[in-house]
């Protein structure tokens, strides 16, 4: 496969709040790489593509297969920050050969991505970034596996405030993906769905305040099950006011690690990490789609990526990301 990162990536949402700070976010990562912010409202993006510099802007239509774009323009990546249900985007990206890289299917959505992919496996780089925060959640994880012999257990619990989901686009797919009636975690070995009360789990948030969090199904469960041998992995949310904003302080994001099994020395432990970003979730996934970029198109952490359907975790080393994560501003400490 033959990439021109000289070619500008195109962010379709990139003229949204997330989308607009992950334009920012590879702009500072890559200063060289062209960006063209795609959206409905061409004079918002063209306002963002100004901020951000080296790029320019394009009206996107996800209801034509050409996505509204005309056969002069080339683009070296699709980046998605809404829900396409026609799947165009993905379907544009592999007529052209292009690195796709999506945020916004739930784990129960993504058999139509798998699906075009399965059809066309030879055609494009498929990232599914749809686990919290574009991996963020996930990747760090793996690093704080490392100190054990045997993982058995990962408890992640992610602190989102009900101020600090996003913009339209964000509001709908957290509508979408509560609707779901149960939710996927992994107990004793055994895949369960679960409702109502065995959905329900209760975690410390970072200033010690218990808070009632309920499973998640995106593809952080089945993402660590599949690079790890635990036995009883859940990913949960809780949504409310975090408690800067409680102190009547900006909104904050946060994500609680806690991983149990032995050591290298033979010793059980039970260990806690938390990761926290005082100015909420958008800057966190701004910059796991940055980094989900370049590293699709070879501008770190190895070539251009070949075809394939790849999650975030077998692409990006968990240290480069907790790296450029705290050069964000991310906060991380073990409790």
């Amino acid at each position: 496969m033959s990439l021109n990162p000289r070619k500008p990536v195109l962010i379709i949402g990139g003229s949204g709040v997330v989308g607009s700070l992950a334009a920012k976010a590879l702009r500072r990562l890559q200063p060289d790489l062209p960006l063209t912010i795609g959206g409905r409202d061409l004079s918002r993006a063209q306002a963002v593509a100004r901020e951000v510099g080296l790029a320019d802007a394009a009206t996107v239509d996800l209801s034509r297969p050409d996505l509204g774009q005309p056969a002069s323009r080339a683009y070296s990546a699709v980046v998605l920050f809404v829900k396409d249900d026609t799947l165009n985007s993905l379907r544009y990206a592999q007529t052209h050969g292009l690195p796709y890289l999506g945020i916004s299917t739930s784990l129960f959505e993504v058999a139509p991505e798998v699906a075009l992919y399965m059809h066309q496996p030879t055609r494009s780089p498929i990232l599914l970034g749809s686990s919290w925060l574009v991996g963020t959640a996930t990747l760090p994880v793996l690093q704080f596996a490392r100190e054990f012999r045997a993982l058995e257990s990962i408890a992640i619990g992610a602190v989102l405030d009900e101020q600090d989901v996003g913009g339209a686009a964000a509001y709908v797919d957290l509508d979408r993906q509560k609707a779901a009636p149960n939710n996927l975690i992994l107990e004793d070995g055994q895949w369960r769905w679960v409702g109502g009360a065995a959905a329900l789990r209760t975690f410390r948030d970072t200033e010690g305040n218990d808070l009632q969090g309920q499973a998640y199904s995106l593809m952080d469960a089945p993402s660590l099950a599949a690079a790890t041998q635990a036995k009883s992995i859940r990913f949960d949310v809780a949504i409310g006011t975090t408690a800067p904003r409680r102190r009547g302080e900006p909104f904050s994001t946060e994500i609680i690690f806690e991983l149990e099994g032995t050591l290298h020395d033979g010793t059980r432990a039970r260990v806690r990490h938390e990761l926290l970003h005082p100015e909420g979730q958008a800057p966190v996934t701004a910059v796991g789609v940055a980094v989900g970029v370049e590293r699709l198109l070879g501008l770190a952490g190895g070539a251009p990526v070949a075809p394939g359907l790849y999650l975030p975790h077998v692409l990006i080393e968990p240290e480069y990301l907790l790296r450029r994560l705290q050069e964000a501003g991310t906060r991380l400490r073990r409790a």
